[in-house]
Parts: structure tokens; C-alpha cells; sequence
């Protein structure tokens, strides 16, 4: 067996674990400075919105042009007056898009452009994208994304409970802010193919709480029959046993990802793929870390406000304190019951058994 999946099957046995519940103060901080981070690079810089929502004109030249970006961006904003965004694309040709500008507008730009760029004007291809159409997809936007936020909310609350449902709401709020947030910091234009990575991650990103979820939920099942451990003590647990598993499938969804991005995006100068692949690649990262240290931490915050949970933890810290206090002995015959019973394997009593056995024997 390799080393991380030893080490995944000892997290999972509950034989090693990190208190990811117990710290989850430090991740809360570092989510809200995150997310105040991609709230004041929102409000400051905004989102660039692409020419499907904004409509406006697509110019797109032929290949290998010899043209710089630069250039060209200072040409198309000479020739509209409004600001351009130009991406040179992996076959060399380069991609003009221009906001704001209607028909008319577009053929006098497609003229000027085509002799800046000492080309003939037939071979400057020109696509005008009309305003109203950018506003249904973005309407249609919203309403996917309130859809899918509510059926979301629906199915956890009767799946799991409402607690759960209210956790996993507020960790996709979280990755929808991270990523937006980082989108207007990084200046990458927002497309419909941007929306469809949201969405995407937001479905995977639920993947991977309702799994620590459902391993949470067969774990509390009559936790208040045992003073063991406390509420937050077995969510801890959940995590650590599928933590293993959310990095794999986390880190082997990102490994394509990140081809897109840093390389048919970086390289290749593929624009439609960086649209799509950014907001992949943060959103999944988001995900992964707020399924992980925001959902199962919130979940047992809540959890513990309960007065079943209280009396639970009163129990718990009682037995400890009185197995504490008592002689050596004592303290020795509960190790048993101290054992990780809900989680993982029990600790069985060889010694004892031994023991018994032996003194069978003499009887015989």
C-alpha cells in the first residue's frame, strides 16, 4: 500500500487525525479575509464583462498576424474611442472585441481598423453581438443559479437535516464570492462560458460536503446513547476519514484544469478556455477547502447549540474528569470504554481474554 493511502486508511480508522473542528476559528478567519478581499476587488475594480452581455462588436483577423496586442488595442480604441480587449489567438490571428458600438458604428471601426492593420477589409471578420441578447443570458444566469441554490437547500434539509442545509448554502455563497472576487482582481473577461464553470463547480463542490455529510450523518445515528464523544469530536472525524479521498478527487480534477488554463489558455492563447478554466480551477480549489473547513465546522456549531448536544458534552467532560481522578487501576479498566467506539475499530481487550482463557485452563 503507498504511503497516502496508509496514511488515509489510519485517518479513516480514526487511528491519526487532525482537529480541523476544534481550530475552525482560524479557518473562519482566513475565509472572511478572503472573502473581503473579493468583495473590495468587486467593488474597485469590477467584473469585466464580455461583449455577450454588454453587446458590441467582434473583430477577428486572419492568421498569422504580424501585429502586437498592444498595437492592435491601441488601433481599435483609436478607431471606436472605446476601450478594447484584444486577445491574440493560438493559429496568430487576433481577436478584437469592442463594447458598446452598434451596426452602424461597426462597419465605420471595421474600415479603419482593416487599414491600420494594412488589411483588406473583406478579410477582417466582424460579428456584432446585440445588448439584449448579453441581458437574457444574464438573466437566465440568475435564474439557473437561485434555482439550483434553492433545490440545493431543499434536498439537504430533507436528505440530512436543516443545519446541514444552511452550512452547505453558506460554503457555495463562499465559493461564488472567492471566485467572482478573484475573476475581477485577475481582469478575466466574464462569458457564458464563465457561468457554466460556476455552475459546475458549485455542483461539485456540493459533491464533496454532502459526502463528509453523509459520513457524518450514519456516525451521529443515537449519539446521545454514548459518552464517548462529543458532537464536534465526531464531525472532526468525518473529515478526517474522507479527507484523503477529497484530495484525490479533488487534485485529479484540477490536473485537467489546469492544462486548460495554463496551457490552451496560457500558451496556446486559447481565450474561450481561459473563461471556462479559471473559474474551474478557483472554484474547485474553493470548494474542496470549504467543504472541508467551513461546511462540517459550521455544521457543528450549530449542532452544539442544541440542548441535547449541551447535555451530551456535559456527559462526555463529566466521565473524562471522573476517569481522570481515579487510581491507576480505574483509569486502566475504561480505556475500553474510552475507545473510539463510533468510528473506526474498537480496542479489543486481548490482555483480558488471554487472561481468562488462562485461568479456564487451571480450572480444567
Amino acid at each position: 500500500m503507498s504511503k497516502l493511502g496508509s496514511l488515509g486508511a489510519r485517518l479513516h480508522r480514526g487511528e491519526i487525525s487532525y482537529d480541523f473542528v476544534g481550530k475552525r476559528k482560524i479557518w473562519y478567519g482566513v475565509s472572511i479575509l478572503i472573502t473581503i478581499t473579493a468583495i473590495l476587488g468587486l467593488a474597485v475594480r469590477g467584473l469585466n464583462m464580455s461583449i455577450d452581455f454588454q453587446g458590441g462588436a467582434v473583430f477577428t483577423t486572419p492568421n498569422h498576424m504580424s501585429t502586437s496586442v498592444a498595437q492592435a488595442e491601441t488601433y481599435a480604441k483609436d478607431a471606436s474611442g472605446h476601450q478594447a480587449v484584444v486577445q491574440k489567438l493560438g493559429n496568430g490571428s487576433l481577436r478584437i472585441q469592442i463594447a458598446g458600438v452598434d451596426t452602424a458604428k461597426s462597419d465605420q471601426i471595421k474600415q479603419t481598423l482593416a487599414k491600420d492593420l494594412n488589411l483588406n477589409p473583406e478579410k477582417l471578420a466582424a460579428d456584432l453581438v446585440g445588448p439584449s441578447w448579453g441581458q437574457q443570458i444574464a438573466n437566465k444566469a440568475w435564474e439557473g443559479l437561485a434555482i439550483f441554490m434553492v433545490l440545493v437547500v431543499i434536498y439537504l434539509a430533507i436528505a440530512f437535516e436543516w443545519r446541514m442545509a444552511v452550512a452547505a448554502l453558506v460554503a457555495l455563497i463562499h465559493d461564488i464570492t472567492i471566485t467572482t472576487g478573484i475573476y475581477a482582481l485577475v481582469g478575466f473577461e466574464v462569458s457564458p462560458g464563465t457561468i457554466i464553470g460556476l455552475l459546475t463547480i458549485l455542483g461539485y463542490s456540493l459533491y464533496d460536503t454532502v459526502v463528509v455529510f453523509d459520513s457524518l450523518k450514519e456516525q451521529t445515528r443515537d449519539i446521545t446513547k454514548q459518552t464517548r464523544f462529543t458532537y464536534s469530536e465526531i464531525a472532526n472525524r468525518s473529515i478526517n476519514g474522507t479527507l484523503v479521498r477529497s484530495i484525490n478527487t479533488t487534485v485529479v480534477a484540477l490536473l485537467p484544469v489546469a492544462g486548460l488554463l495554463f496551457i490552451g489558455g496560457g500558451f496556446l492563447g486559447a481565450g474561450d478556455l481561459n473563461d471556462i478554466s479559471l473559474s474551474l480551477f478557483v472554484g474547485l480549489a474553493a470548494g474542496a477547502y470549504s467543504s472541508i473547513f467551513i461546511a462540517t465546522p459550521l455544521v457543528a456549531d450549530l449542532k452544539e447549540r442544541e440542548p441535547a448536544m449541551k447535555a451530551l458534552t456535559k456527559r462526555v467532560m463529566a466521565k473524562r474528569a471522573q476517569a481522570a481522578s481515579e487510581d491507576g487501576v480505574a483509569v486502566g479498566d475504561d480505556v475500553e470504554d474510552a475507545a473510539p467506539a463510533v468510528v473506526g475499530p474498537r480496542n479489543q481487550p486481548v490482555s483480558r481474554g488471554r487472561g481468562r482463557g488462562r485461568q479456564a485452563g487451571k480450572r480444567r
